[in-house]
């Protein structure tokens, strides 16, 4: 039997919602895997001001000030926007202190201690989308249908892989 338009719109509406949670926490897997990176392929040297300026919390902030200007946060909406970003906030300045950490540490680490950090990364990063997730779904949750595709297609920019047709 074929379904109906509605269960169709309905299906549709849950995968892009599902779609729009994944590319979140894509972008917050790489903005927290290309600061712990530059941390790690350089540990103990200077970085140049052009490095310096892409910190976590830079590229969060950037970050922050595309997505308002792309969703279009209403004043009903401005609460669950301000919970979300002041967690990005957060964590962005976590990560940026525990790259800091390694990166002025002039000890070369040997394997096992590389690993040892590399899962302090992680551990922190899935503290931190366990934090993020729950906010970023109250906040889509209330999103109009425009600025769900809107945010949508803003966290689907640059993304290489074939959207369904």
């Amino acid at each position: 039997m074929k379904p109906s338009t509605k269960d169709q719109l309905h299906g549709e509406f849950h995968e892009a919602k599902g779609r729009a949670a994944v590319v979140m926490v894509g972008f917050l897997l790489s903005v927290i895997f290309a600061t712990a990176t530059l941390a790690v392929a350089s540990p103990g040297k200077v970085k140049s001001s052009a490095t310096a300026a892409t910190t976590a919390v830079d590229h969060v902030e950037n970050r922050i000030k595309q997505l308002r200007g792309a969703i279009n946060i209403t004043e009903v909406q401005e609460p669950l926007w301000n919970n979300l970003t002041k967690v990005m906030r957060e964590n962005a300045k976590e990560m940026d202190t525990l790259t800091k950490e390694r990166g002025t540490n002039p000890k070369v680490m040997n394997a096992v201690e590389e690993l040892k950090f590399h899962l302090t990364i992680t551990q922190a990063q899935v503290a931190q989308l366990e934090e993020f997730i729950p906010l970023f779904e109250a906040l889509y949750g209330s999103m109009s249908d425009e600025q769900k595709m809107s945010a949508d297609a803003m966290f689907q920019k640059g993304q290489h892989h074939k959207k369904k047709k």
